[in-house]
C-alpha cells in the first residue's frame, strides 16, 4: 500500500499555489501551506520563505503534526516591473530573495526528511518568461531562470537517493497577479488579445498547473527528474 505522504506548498494561499494545495489534498496527501499571508487556507502557517528561521520552525511544526515531509512544491513568488536602467539594487535583491533564495531555504530545510526516507518529490514553479524573456522584469526573469538551473543541478545530486526535482514554468495563467498586470497595462495587450495568440485559444487555469504538479509528485513520476515542463498552451515550445 502506498503510504500517505506529507506535502508542503509554499505560496499556497492564493493563485497557482492554492490550486496546487487543493489538488494534492484531494489526491489524499496531507498538505501544509506556507504563505506570508495565509488567510483562511486550510492547514496554513505564516511563513516568509526569505527567512530561514521561519522556514525551519514551520517545517518542524509540520513534522510534529504529520511526520516527515516527502513532497515540496515551491510556488511562492513575486513579480516586479521596473526598467532595468532604473532598477534599484534593493528591489533586485528582494525579487531574487523571494523567487530564488526562498527555494534554497525550503529545499535545504526539507531535505533531511527526504534523504532519510530515500524518497522525495520537489517541484519548483518557475516562469515561462525564462524561455521568452520579458522587458522590465529582468530581476524576476533572472531569478526564475536560476530556479530552472537549480532544478537541474539538484536532480543530478539527489536522484541517487530517490528524490526527484522538476520545474514547471507556467505561461499566461489566470491569477490575481495576471489580472493586476493587465490592469496596470503590463501585458502588452489585453488578456483576450493574448488568448488569440495562444495555440489552444484560452487562458490557462491554476488547475492546469496543479494537475501537472500532482503527476510529478506521484509514484508514477519516479523516472522523471531534472525536467522543465512548460504548461503554457503552446505559447512556448
Amino acid at each position: 500500500m502506498t503510504p500517505v505522504r506529507t506535502a508542503v506548498v509554499t505560496g499556497g494561499a492564493s493563485g497557482i499555489g492554492r490550486a496546487i494545495a487543493r489538488r494534492l489534498a484531494a489526491d489524499g496527501l496531507r498538505v501544509a501551506v506556507f504563505d506570508i499571508a495565509p488567510g483562511e487556507t486550510g492547514d496554513a502557517l505564516t511563513v516568509d520563505v526569505c527567512d530561514r528561521a521561519q522556514v525551519d520552525k514551520a517545517m518542524a511544526t509540520v513534522r510534529e503534526r504529520y511526520g516527515p515531509v516527502s513532497v515540496l512544491v515551491n510556488a511562492a513568488g513575486k513579480d516586479g516591473f521596473t526598467r532595468f536602467s532604473d532598477l534599484p539594487f534593493e528591489e533586485w535583491r528582494r525579487i531574487v530573495d523571494i523567487n530564488l533564495n526562498g527555494v534554497f531555504h525550503c529545499v535545504q530545510s526539507v531535505l533531511p526528511d527526504m534523504w532519510e526516507g530515500r524518497w522525495g518529490r520537489i517541484v519548483n514553479i518557475s516562469s515561462s518568461s525564462t524561455h521568452s524573456g520579458q522587458p522590465f522584469m529582468a530581476h524576476y526573469v533572472a531569478a526564475k531562470s536560476a530556479v530552472n538551473g537549480l532544478t537541474k543541478a539538484l536532480a543530478l545530486e539527489l536522484g541517487p537517493r530517490g528524490i526527484t526535482v522538476n520545474a514547471v514554468p507556467p505561461g499566461f495563467i489566470d491569477t490575481p497577479m495576471l489580472r493586476t498586470a493587465e490592469h496596470e497595462g503590463r501585458l502588452g495587450g489585453s488578456i483576450e488579445e493574448h488568448i488569440d495568440r495562444t495555440p489552444v485559444r484560452r487562458v490557462g487555469r491554476p488547475e492546469d498547473i496543479a494537475a501537472t504538479c500532482a503527476f510529478l509528485v506521484s509514484e508514477e513520476a519516479g523516472y522523471i527528474t531534472g525536467q522543465i515542463i512548460g504548461v503554457n498552451g503552446g505559447r512556448n515550445t
